[in-house]
């Protein structure tokens, strides 16, 4: 019955910790659901063998010790995984939430292993409502920074595009222009970096972008 119960312990951890995986998988984040299953299967099985793998040993020698001695380690452990999907690009931290998933999958993870299987299951519910929710609410009045490349023959169409994507609202947080060519046939090269509020445009500056006359963009993400 114990060998089952065990069994039922790891199957749950790591199916609730795939359900959050599947979520960042549809998001198309850095970790998904592997990585997610994996954590929390894992997670689980320390949390078996902190309270159990060691009992046959502690009993014949006359030995007590703190059950949670491995699984402790699980907390600092999980931040080593979380810390690879972080990046820091162009001055925007990204993946912050996805690490935070990590790390409350692998709580839950221990929380099965202990046996608090409704606890495990409320933290799960309770986790895929916030992250949920919080993409929602982020689409709809969150804001999104770009960068963006483009270049063009005339200083003039440089001044449009900065004109006509402010009347968008969006904000130029950096700008840089240099010019390349010759005084005949001079060339103008812009990199800058948008905020744009989310419910306005989406991923829909690219076209926005390539909308504009006598401007060709290089990059845009």
């Amino acid at each position: 019955m114990m060998t089952i119960d065990f069994l039922l312990r790891i199957v749950c951890g790591g199916l609730l910790g795939g359900l959050i995986g599947l979520e960042r998988e549809y998001r198309a984040k850095e970790a998904g659901f592997r990585t997610h299953f994996l954590v929390a299967l894992g997670s689980t099985l320390f949390m078996l063998v902190s309270q159990y793998g060691f009992s046959d040993v502690l009993s014949a020698a006359g030995i007590g010790l703190d059950p949670s001695r491995v699984a402790a380690q699980v907390v600092s452990g999980i931040g080593f995984i979380g810390a690879g999907t972080i990046i820091f690009q162009r001055n925007v931290v990204r993946g912050l939430t996805t690490a935070a998933g990590l790390w409350a999958t692998a709580a839950i993870g221990l929380t099965i292993g202990g046996g608090l299987w409704w606890l495990g299951v409320v933290a799960t519910v309770l986790v895929l409502i916030g992250l949920e929710l919080t993409h929602f609410l982020t689409v709809r009045i969150g804001r999104r920074s770009w960068h963006v490349r483009f270049s063009s023959s005339s200083s003039d169409a440089v001044a449009l595009v900065m004109t006509r994507l402010r009347e968008h609202g969006a904000e130029v947080e950096s700008y840089h222009m240099t010019r390349h060519g010759n005084d005949a046939t001079p060339t103008f090269v812009v990199e800058m970096d948008l905020e744009v509020r989310r419910n306005r445009y989406r991923d829909g500056l690219p076209s926005l972008m390539a909308d504009m006359e006598g401007v060709v963009v290089e990059l845009v993400e």
